[in-house]
């Protein structure tokens, strides 16, 4: 390892499975000091074994504006100041149009965009001035997907946040990014498909449309992340990084 993220301070929400698990993991392997957020007790307390080295577990909605005080509280008590924020905690259900609920929409909006939102907001007093923040947009930002619209839509909006906040933050020279991968082997994309042979089914589906001939893996998209968060994407600023083995592409 390269240890590029040495003595940096970087939070990951929703860090306990998938994208989230595997980017905190990579963080910490790099040398950083990890703040991982999720909403079970148990699964953040497996994923604290996993990811070894300086990391903590913060439990906690980040839909609820005082689970991400807590968050920034318990950093606080360790640290004058945060380096990455890497806003991920989300997820969604297929609903086509005709049967959303209310409570559908609401969800999906309050954690999809109303926690990335204030995830960072909270965050900007202690983030250095010259940090990172990379937000988990998805390729349904730009492409539609059968009775995934609300989903979707809340995608959409994370990939424009990254397009203004790089003008609100440009005098701090904090960079904004947005991650969108593709269809990706995680527990959630069970969830969502369906378990068993039904959700290999589909994924088996989806990857013959992928120019890659697969779907991805979780630390596929880590270092997609690792590279947005770090110096070496010292000039990239405000950009929706596609890492779907090119089906956004075609």
């Amino acid at each position: 390892m390269t240890k590029k993220f040495e003595n940096k301070v970087v939070i990951v929400t929703g860090g306990t499975s998938g994208i989230g698990l595997a980017t905190a993991k990579a963080f910490s392997a790099e040398g950083a000091s990890v703040f991982i957020t999720g909403r079970r007790k148990d699964t953040l307390d497996a994923a604290l074994k996993e990811i070894g080295g300086r990391v903590t577990g913060v439990q906690g909605d980040m839909s609820k504006l005082v689970d991400i005080d807590r968050l920034y509280d318990a950093v606080q008590q360790k640290h004058s100041h945060i380096d990455v924020v890497f806003a991920n905690a989300g997820g969604g259900e297929m609903v086509p149009l005709g049967a959303i609920t209310e409570e559908h929409y609401q969800k999906t909006f309050d954690t999809n965009v109303k926690g990335v939102l204030f995830t960072v907001q909270k965050a900007l007093p202690l983030l250095r001035d010259g940090g990172s923040i990379v937000l988990t947009s998805s390729t349904t930002s730009i492409s539609g997907t059968p009775a995934f619209s609300v989903y979707s839509a809340t995608k959409a909006a994370v990939r424009n946040f990254a397009r203004n906040w790089i003008l609100d933050l440009k005098d701090r020279r904090i960079r904004v990014n947005a991650i969108s991968p593709g269809v990706t082997d995680t527990a959630g994309l069970n969830e969502l498909f369906g378990s068993g042979e039904s959700a290999e089914n589909t994924k088996a589906y989806l990857a013959s449309l992928i120019p890659a001939g697969r779907v991805g893996q979780p630390e596929e998209i880590a270092k997609a992340v690792l590279f947005l968060a770090s110096d070496d994407a010292s000039f990239v600023n405000g950009v929706e990084l596609f890492v779907d083995g090119g089906q956004a592409q075609i």
